[in-house]
């Protein structure tokens, strides 16, 4: 039951916290493409680890430098935002996960394509073979 309830909070500080630094956090190293993947509100509700993908390599550092200077205002407004006992303290961390996943598209890629090729070449060394076997 606790659970339920921890992941529930946590849905709606991920939301808030979204709202928040769009809207309001107005620090210029906070742009490009960024999303917040996941919030994970611990049970006593004292902290909240923040994970944030950025698509852009070079944005990454800077956005994460705005936010964690800004992480007292951006809690000063979550706890306007969410109606909790305590407003969770904010710990902002990179989420490497989309670039993983990216990574491996491309190995599997790659792979596919190398397949692709020793296949086609496979192929035509066996009609080679068959036409030798001809004559």
């Amino acid at each position: 039951m606790a659970f339920d309830r921890t992941q529930r909070i946590s849905e709606e500080v991920k939301h808030a916290l979204y709202k928040i630094i769009r809207e309001r956090v107005k620090d210029p190293r906070v742009r490009g493409t960024w999303s917040i993947t996941r919030a994970e509100v611990t049970r006593d509700l004292r902290y909240c680890k923040v994970r944030v993908s950025v698509l852009e390599d070079e944005c990454r550092a800077d956005l994460l430098k705005a936010l964690k200077s800004a992480s007292g205002f951006i809690r000063r407004e979550l706890g306007h935002e969410v109606d909790l006992r305590y407003t969770p303290e904010l710990i902002f961390e990179s989420d490497l996960n989309m670039e993983y996943a990216q990574h491996i598209g491309m190995i599997l890629a790659q792979d596919e394509a190398r397949m692709a090729a020793a296949g086609a070449s496979g192929d035509a060394q066996e009609a080679q073979d068959e036409s030798q076997e001809d004559e």
